[in-house]
């Protein structure tokens, strides 16, 4: 896919939460029965329970970590806790999913409210098992600093998806 269509970098994921990268790996994020592609809207009512997390690969010896951050809190026209840390799961094996590793930061599910939130799902692979520990907070995490922390490279697949605060009324009531 020509880079300038590419939906991460028209979604300015790369470029504000990671750099460009070559996705080697497959990465599938569900939600109940919703698949998760890059740039689909989800409401904070689809996203309260952790979804469910695939990744490819062929050797089960190889593991995975997976960082969840919202890049535009506590809003997108003013980014001052950029990035917030929603979740982060490490040593998940190859050929498995999220619930096969550790989680190290529990599952906080995102609730906007203000504008519209982008939510990245960014995979890094890991040297080797426990090689990765939690940040102190989730408030200002900073993915690219992460992977650098502890020696993860590039990423090896991401996926986002956008999200903002529902509308409690649905309508004028009579």
């Amino acid at each position: 896919m020509p880079r300038e269509r590419d939906p991460l970098i028209v979604g300015r994921v790369i470029g504000d939460v990671i750099d460009a990268f070559n996705r080697s790996i497959s990465l599938r994020v569900t939600y109940y029965t919703r698949e998760v592609t890059n740039g689909s809207e989800l409401r904070p009512s689809q996203v309260i329970n952790q979804p469910r997390i695939d990744i490819g690969g062929s050797d089960l010896r190889t593991f995975y970590t997976l960082v969840m951050v919202d890049p535009d809190a506590p809003s997108p026209s003013d980014p001052n806790l950029r990035e917030y840390l929603h979740w982060l799961v490490t040593d998940i094996p190859a050929t498995t999913g999220a619930s096969f590793g550790q989680e190290i930061v529990c599952y906080e599910s995102p609730r906007p409210t203000v504008g519209i939130h982008r939510f990245a799902f960014v995979l890094f692979q890991q040297l080797g098992r426990q090689t990765v520990y939690a940040p102190g907070w989730r408030q200002n995490f900073n993915t690219r600093e992460f992977a650098e922390l502890y020696n993860l490279g590039l990423p090896v697949a991401a996926v986002y998806f956008n999200c903002q605060r529902e509308s409690g009324s649905r309508g004028r009531r009579r």
